[in-house]
């Protein structure tokens, strides 16, 4: 009568970490009842039971990477378990050096590739020493891929629970050993960051970062560095706008939709995607080909207290504002409650990064890559417009555009801001 409990579909990635244990063996659950959490690259979720019943055996621990199909627990029916004579108890974690990490199989496993002899691997280090290398506090994933790049693991400082090794772990090695040796073909030759130790001219904290924080650096600092950027400027009148949006926030408060500027900046977004198709676009991997996407789907950044999520509203361009609204609402609020799937972060166009509501001028953001552009926009402020006769107050939006330079050219980018800009300063070019 035992059910065995697998991890249900998590999207497109391979595998996740499971961070944290819900339950605990002997423990009752009902159906949706969370049992496990697992984080991916930028988002975190729990994994609900899909039955009730008393947990007899745990099949995964804290760090251990699961797929879909991979086996969790086992649970017995509630109404099938005598009842014991004592309590069950939750065994005490072994020592790291005593765990055995437990990587559940996948439900339809495929034979596992050969592993080439590590001698004849391609290596930013020595020659991998066996026996340093079995020790090494890490799971079989791990140490698999450390084979692939040559890396021996007992050189790997670990930073996850226990000190065990993690795949960043093993990408940072192999980072400081790439540029400890210097300019390599193909990379840039910056000598690393010097040691300081800050402690020498006064009282300091350490305070390590997210794992948000760190994939999110990571992601950023490759766009910027293999991305051409350019930035262009531009600022749009939405006096009349603003004085439309204010209208609808009157009309829509006691239903409870917050309507605000960015569902006017999504819409138009996708007028000047239809009018400049070349920005809703990718890069093949090869870079020789552009992919033309026939689809609106939106980024939205949203700071989070982990650091920068950006989910992806779809289909903008069949929604109402008012559609959209909701929808940004329900977003933000998943995104500040670290309950984003892996889904809700995929497959976007175009970003849209929204700093009106803090302050600034103008910023250059960075493209969202394989997106080609992105747009920044400020905080809106009053400022006198020259009519013909005379000065008069006009609300000015700032919006700042960065694109990648090699698929668009800076007279469309200008040409993009600017449709921006007409389509923004008359609402009824929305409608066109």
């Amino acid at each position: 009568m035992s059910k065995e409990i697998l991890v249900p579909d998590i999207g497109d990635f391979d595998s996740v970490e499971v961070i944290e244990l819900l339950v605990s063996v002997g423990d009752t659950v009902a159906v949706e009842d969370s049992i496990i959490t697992v984080e991916s690259d930028k988002a975190s979720m729990e994994i609900p039971s899909p039955a009730a019943g008393v947990i007899k055996e745990l099949k995964v621990n804290i760090g251990d990477h699961v797929a879909e199909g991979s086996l969790m627990m086992i649970i017995e029916p509630a109404d099938t378990i005598a009842v014991p004579e004592a309590p069950a108890e939750v065994k005490e974690q072994p020592a790291a050096e005593e765990i055995k990490p437990v990587v559940a199989e996948p439900a339809a496993p495929k034979p596992a590739p050969v592993v080439a002899e590590a001698a004849t691997l391609p290596s930013p280090t020595a020659k991998i020493d066996e026996v340093s290398f079995s020790k090494a506090y890490a799971s079989p994933a791990i140490r698999k891929f450390a084979r692939e790049l040559g890396v021996d693991l007992g050189s790997v400082e670990g930073s996850g629970r226990k000190a065990r090794i993690t795949k960043e772990d093993v990408k940072g090695f192999v980072k400081k050993v790439m540029s400890q040796g210097g300019a390599t073909k193909g990379g840039l030759g910056v000598a690393p960051m010097p040691e300081i130790d800050f402690s020498q001219w006064g009282e300091i904290d350490t305070l390590p970062l997210s794992k948000i924080n760190k994939l999110t650096g990571q992601f950023l600092h490759r766009n910027w560095v293999t991305v051409p950027h350019v930035t262009q400027f531009d600022e749009a009148d939405i006096t009349n706008l603003e004085d439309f949006r204010q209208s609808m926030v009157a009309e829509y408060k006691e239903s409870g939709v917050k309507i605000t500027m960015l569902v006017f900046l999504m819409k138009a977004v996708v007028s000047a995607l239809k009018a400049y198709p070349r920005f809703n676009s990718s890069l093949d991997a090869t870079g020789e080909n552009l992919i033309m996407k026939n689809y609106f789907h939106i980024g939205i950044a949203v700071a989070t207290a982990d650091g920068l999520v950006v989910p992806v509203v779809r289909d903008v361009d069949r929604k109402s504002l008012v559609e959209l609204a909701q929808e940004l609402g329900e977003i933000s609020v998943k995104a500040r409650d670290k309950k984003l799937k892996p889904s809700d972060m995929q497959g976007g166009c175009f970003t849209i990064s929204s700093l009106g509501g803090i302050g600034g001028t103008k910023f250059t953001p960075i493209v969202n890559a394989p997106e080609v552009a992105i747009l920044g926009a400020s905080r809106s402020k009053i400022q006198p417009v020259w009519n013909g006769k005379e000065f008069e107050p006009r609300l000015i939006l700032p919006l700042s555009f960065s694109y990648d330079h090699r698929v668009i050219d800076g007279a469309d980018g200008a040409r993009f801001t600017s449709f921006l800009s007409r389509v923004l300063s008359d609402t009824r070019r929305l409608l066109l």
